[in-house]
């Protein structure tokens, strides 16, 4: 059976001598004497040790750390098994891997994990994080926002995971779209605006983006309507004005299209 002396204990496990000593003395774990009376621990004395001391951190009453423990090393094997070895928490019971089979020991609630490698001859030891919460809409977006330089198709995921977890998030949807427009991939920003009427409403800057989109598709008629409804919200859009200016004149409207002009000069003069 494989032993272990303090100092490979201490590597394996990260345990400081004053810890590994404080644990043996409560009794969780009863080493072997060695060579000079050194200690010598097992396998089991390990995942013992390790499964303690993160007990023990979680406030565990002592009886249960015990009876805990008492339970895991009835079940654990002597030495680590050829098929690997895994331990962790599930909701307050602690479940053992070994292989394509499990098994229960009696614990109280952490998050602890055990990892074997039989191959490589070692046991690495380590503590799962507590589960962190899902990035949040606003998390997601500042992500996007962040990629649209550098990775265009990793920012329109993460614009979409931000609306998956938002749904009125009108800045993702918004920027998706304007994303995919500068792609080309007019169809996809279409449906990205007319989802984004549906369900955020009527927003001015939605509506004028959908405006230029449409007329980049040479549905100019459809453009000036969706032109016209952003300037219902907020008559205070000049490059709408402008834009519906241009579009006028296309369409022979002459006195809309004056019209539209002077209310852009009038408010980019005001502005500068």
């Amino acid at each position: 059976m494989q032993e272990f002396g303090v100092r490979e204990v201490e590597r394996l496990l990260r345990l400081p001598r004053s810890t590994l000593r404080a644990l043996i003395t409560a009794g969780f774990v009863s080493p072997a004497r060695g060579p000079r009376n050194a200690w010598r621990f097992s396998f089991q004395d390990l995942i013992a040790l390790r499964t303690a001391q993160a007990l023990v951190a979680a406030k565990v009453p002592r009886k249960r750390i015990t009876r805990s423990i008492r339970e895991l090393r009835r079940h654990l094997p002597a030495a680590m098994p050829l098929s690997g070895l895994s331990i962790c928490a599930v909701a307050d019971r602690v479940v053992v891997r070994e292989g394509g089979s499990r098994w229960q020991a009696e614990s109280g609630q952490y998050l602890l994990a055990f990892e074997g490698d039989p191959s490589a001859g070692s046991l690495k030891v380590f503590e799962r994080a507590p589960a962190q919460p899902p990035p949040s809409a606003q998390e997601w977006l500042d992500r996007a926002m962040e990629l649209e330089e550098s990775d265009s198709e990793a920012a329109l995921q993460a614009y979409a995971r931000a609306v998956e977890a938002e749904p009125k998030l009108l800045d993702a949807r918004i920027n998706m779209g304007s994303l995919l427009h500068e792609a080309g991939r007019l169809a996809e920003a279409e449906r990205v605006y007319r989802d984004a009427l549906q369900v955020c409403g009527s927003d001015p800057l939605l509506l004028f983006n959908l405006g230029v989109l449409l007329g980049d598709m040479e549905r100019k008629t459809e453009a000036m309507e969706a032109y016209e409804a952003a300037l219902r919200g907020d008559p205070r859009l000049a490059d709408c004005h402008y834009n519906l200016a241009l579009l006028c004149e296309e369409l022979k409207r002459p006195k809309e299209a004056i019209r539209h002009m002077a209310q852009y000069r009038r408010l980019t003069t005001t502005r500068s």
